[in-house]
C-alpha cells in the first residue's frame, strides 16, 4: 500500500496548524522516508485496537483500572531484552498489586515502542553561545550537542519503526512465554517487600495475596491468566506524518487505523481544538487520550468530546489529568462534574508526573514522590466526592535503579540526582519508586473512605524549590 492509497482518509489534519513538528532540511528525503513507512507491515493491528477499547470501556463504565507507565522518551540504545523485560516486569509487579487491591481487571497499558518523540517547550536551545535545534527525541534528532545530531533527520523515523516492531516483538514473548506467571510476579513483590524499608506498611497486603494464590493452588484452579498477560502498546502522537504513514483502512470494516500503536494521545501542547492533532485523531478508530492541564476549562473538555467522541460510546476516549498537587482538588471536582452532568462517559485517569516537575539546585529536572502520591491521593479524593471512578494512574517510570525522582521507600536525595541521572528528557520513577507508588495507591482504593495518607505528603521531604 502507498502514501496516497490511504492518505485520503486522514488528509484533512494537513489544511490546519499543526505544533511540534520538526523542520527537515530536505523534504524529498522526507517523501522517500514517509512513502517507504507506507508500505511497510502494520505494528499493530485493528482487532488488538478493538480490544483496547473493549478494556477502556470496562474502565469508564468503573469495571476496570488503567496502569499506564513506561519510558518518558524511548531511545534506539535503549532496545535491548533486558532493558524491556526490565519495563515489563516493574508493570506487572504494579498490575498485580492493583489487581488484588481493587478486585477489578487492571488494564496494562505501556508508555512503549512509539514513545520517540517529545514536545519541546522553545525550538532551539543555546550552550556556549552556540545556538541549535532543541532535541525532539531519537525519532528527529539526536542528543548530541552538535550541528550533524541536531539537524532532523528522516531515517530516524524509519528506525522508530524498527525499534518499535523489536520491542513489541520482546514484549510479546515475554507476556505469553511464562515469564508473566502471576506466582513468579508475586514472588518478585514478595522480595520488595522483604527488601523495603518501608516493606512493614505492606505486609498485609502481600499476605492476603499470597492467602489467595496459596487457596487457588489448593483449589486445583490453574486459569491462563495466571501464566500469560495482556499489555497494551502506547504514544504521543506527535509526529504527525509519521501516524498518517501508518494509518491504514481495516478490512474488516473499512475504517482507518493508526497501526503504529494501540492506543494514541494528544499531548497538552497540541490539544488545540483547531489544530492538526486533534483533527487527525478524530478520523482513526483507535483509543484517543487527551493530556488536561490545569489550564483546561469546562468548555475545551466538552469540545474536545464532540470532536472526538461525538457517540459518547465509552472505550473510545481517555482523560488524562495532569494537574499537579497544588490544584488537583480546586480545578478537577468541577471538570469531572460537567462532564459528566453532560452524560459523556470518558475514562478518567491521572497523570501524577508532569504538573509536579521542578529543577534542583544541581540544575536537573525532578520530580518528588511525595508531589506524585498527593496528586494521585487528590485525584482519589476529587471522584470518592463526586460519586465517579478513578479510572486510572499514567506514570513516566523506568525498570532500572536511576536516580530522577527524590523521594520514595528506599529514598533517593537531592544529592543524589546525579549519580544515575539517564533519562533523555523528563525524570522517572525508578523501579522501587514505581512498586512503592503501587502499593500506596492499592490502599487508596481499597480503603477510598479513609485517605490515611491526606495531609501528610511532604513530611519527609527535603526542602524543595515550589513546583514549576
Amino acid at each position: 500500500m502507498t502514501l496516497a492509497t490511504h492518505a485520503t482518509a486522514v488528509d484533512s489534519w494537513r489544511l490546519l496548524p499543526a505544533a511540534q513538528q520538526p523542520s527537515y532540511p530536505d523534504p524529498v528525503a522526507l517523501r522517500s522516508a514517509l512513502d517507504d513507512l507506507a508500505s511497510y507491515p502494520p505494528l499493530v493491528f485493528a482487532g488488538e485496537c478493538d480490544r483496547l477499547r473493549d478494556r477502556l470501556a470496562d474502565v469508564a463504565r468503573g469495571e476496570a483500572f488503567v496502569l499506564q507507565g513506561g519510558d518518558c522518551a524511548e531511545t534506539f540504545d535503549a532496545v535491548s531484552s533486558d532493558q524491556v523485560r526490565d519495563k515489563v516486569r516493574t508493570l506487572l509487579q504494579m498490575a498485580a498489586v492493583l489487581t488484588y487491591a481493587s478486585s477489578v481487571p487492571v488494564v496494562k497499558i505501556g508508555r512503549i515502542a512509539g514513545q520517540y518523540s517529545k514536545p519541546r517547550s522553545k525550538p532551539t536551545e543555546i550552550q556556549g553561545g552556540v545556538e541549535l535545534p532543541v532535541y525532539r527525541g531519537d525519532s528527529v534528532n539526536g542528543l548530541a550537542f552538535t550541528p550533524e545530531s541536531r539537524t532532523p533527520d528522516p531515517e530516524r523515523l524509519k528506525r522508530m519503526y524498527h525499534s518499535s516492531a523489536a520491542t513489541l516483538n520482546l514484549v510479546r514473548a515475554f507476556t505469553t512465554g511464562g515469564y508473566a506467571d502471576l506466582r513468579q510476579v508475586h514472588e518478585w513483590n514478595r522480595d520488595f517487600v522483604a527488601a523495603s524499608p518501608v516493606g512493614e506498611r505492606y505486609e498485609r497486603l502481600a499476605g492476603d495475596i499470597d492467602d489467595a494464590l496459596t487457596f487457588l493452588a489448593a483449589c486445583g484452579a490453574d486459569p491462563a491468566a495466571v501464566h500469560s498477560s495482556e499489555i497494551f502498546a502506547s504514544h504521543e502522537a506527535l509526529l504527525l506524518d509519521y501516524e498518517a504513514a501508518l494509518t491504514r483502512v481495516d478490512a474488516r470494516t473499512g475504517r482507518p487505523y493508526d497501526v503504529s500503536g494501540h492506543m494514541i494521545w494528544i499531548g497538552e501542547r497540541t490539544r488545540q481544538l483547531d489544530g492538526a492533532h486533534v483533527e487527525f485523531a478524530s478520523t482513526v478508530q483507535n483509543p484517543i487520550g487527551v493530556k488536561l492541564g490545569p489550564t483546561t476549562s469546562v468548555d475545551e473538555a466538552l469540545r474536545l468530546i464532540d470532536k472526538l467522541d461525538p457517540a459518547r460510546e465509552p472505550g473510545r476516549l481517555t482523560f488524562i489529568t495532569r494537574m499537579g498537587a497544588r490544584n488537583i482538588r480546586e480545578i478537577l471536582p468541577e471538570l469531572i462534574g460537567k462532564v459528566t452532568a453532560e452524560g459523556a462517559r470518558p475514562a478518567w485517569i491521572c497523570d501524577p508526573m508532569h504538573g509536579n516537575t521542578f529543577e534542583a539546585p544541581s540544575g536537573h529536572k525532578t520530580r518528588h514522590f511525595d508531589d506524585v502520591l498527593d496528586e494521585v491521593t487528590g485525584f482519589f479524593e476529587v471522584h470518592r466526592a463526586l460519586g465517579t471512578h478513578p479510572g486510572g494512574i499514567h506514570i513516566e517510570l523506568t525498570g532500572d535503579d536511576v536516580t530522577e525522582c527524590v523521594g520514595g521507600g528506599a529514598e533517593v536525595r537531592l544529592t543524589d540526582l546525579g549519580q544515575r541521572y539517564e533519562s533523555a528528557c523528563d525524570p522517572r520513577l525508578n523501579r522501587k519508586q514505581s512498586l512503592d507508588l503501587a502499593f500506596r495507591v492499592a490502599e487508596l482504593y481499597r480503603d477510598r473512605g479513609t485517605y490515611r495518607d491526606r495531609g501528610t505528603a511532604g513530611a519527609r521531604r527535603e526542602a524543595v524549590p515550589a513546583a514549576a
